[in-house]
């Protein structure tokens, strides 16, 4: 049994298996924890004022938790959302539980899928839920598909790390200069938050940096103090800055030689510190307005 408390504090206990997803083995406890992020007993539904008149409820502006605001992408800073448990919205007229599920449709919230997507998978019982083409998850629906509807939402458009095929070889030459790199290598963080800033100091042996939200300014300080100007893909401690026109650092990843790259694509608790080719990290980090540049990390 896994004992969890959920984004919204309700405590839950369910038995699930291990999982592998983008090449990646997930304990059991962090399968649950994605459970309850992903298919949370209360969760915010997006409103407008007439949905609302209709409801006649009323709006929180308080701040998402983390990882249910990187589940649903509700990046919006006072973004008013309506709370619902699974009871709530199901006592709800239909009418209104299919104008709830169609606005989030409207207004973008993720996770929010067709009916006829995963029909195979659960029958009648999502057409049932509001007005028969899309639907949310609750822990209802989930329960018993924990598995195979997590690895799907995790692994949508992402790549898997290749970890695996980086040889014993590669790691030992890295270490000196990246000394956890290794052990980063193919893990997914414990929470929202830990992102590619942090993912690179830590690779490089900053105490607690993989664990932390790490803002721009201590990535630069740590930048302009352990690395010089240039560097070569194809050697291990080369670290890869992108930055937007206005000069902020928006990615930043590290090579580990072998034309072995590592990073982490985003702060959501689904997106994995992995390890790509150069060429796919140079790839997957491309934007309109970016400019890469490339540091050393001095030894």
């Amino acid at each position: 049994m896994t004992s969890e408390t959920t984004a919204e504090g309700h405590r839950v206990t369910q038995t699930l298996p291990a999982l592998r997803c983008l090449g990646i083995d997930v304990p059991p406890a962090l399968v649950a924890r994605w459970a309850g992020w992903f298919a949370p007993p209360t969760q915010p539904f997006l409103t407008d004022p007439e949905l609302l008149a209709r409801l006649g409820m009323t709006v929180s502006t308080a701040p998402l938790p983390a990882e249910l605001r990187d589940t649903y992408e509700v990046y919006g800073t006072s973004v008013g959302v309506v709370w619902l448990d699974e009871a709530t919205f199901a006592g709800l007229p239909r009418r209104h539980r299919a104008a709830l599920v169609r606005t989030q449709v409207t207004r973008e919230r993720a996770v929010v899928p067709s009916v006829r997507a995963w029909a195979g998978v659960l029958g009648g019982a999502a057409r049932a839920q509001a007005d028969g083409h899309r639907f949310v998850w609750w822990p209802s629906l989930l329960a018993g598909h924990e598995d195979r509807v997590l690895a799907a939402y995790v692994s949508e458009g992402r790549r898997p790390s290749r970890h695996e095929e980086v040889t014993d070889a590669t790691w030992a030459a890295a270490s000196g200069l990246l000394p956890q790199a290794r052990s980063l290598a193919g893990t997914f963080a414990d929470r929202s938050g830990p992102n590619c800033f942090g993912t690179v100091m830590a690779a490089a042996g900053v105490p607690g940096a993989d664990l932390e939200w790490m803002l721009r300014e201590p990535f630069e300080q740590w930048l302009s103090e352990t690395t010089r100007p240039g560097g070569c893909g194809r050697d291990p401690g080369t670290v890869m800055v992108w930055r937007s026109p206005d000069g902020l650092v928006q990615h930043a990843a590290v090579t580990i030689g072998g034309g072995w790259a590592l990073h982490k694509p985003s702060q959501g608790w689904m997106s994995p510190r992995k390890v790509l080719t150069v060429q796919d990290v140079l790839r997957s980090a491309r934007a309109a307005g970016r400019r890469l540049e490339r540091h050393t990390i001095v030894g």
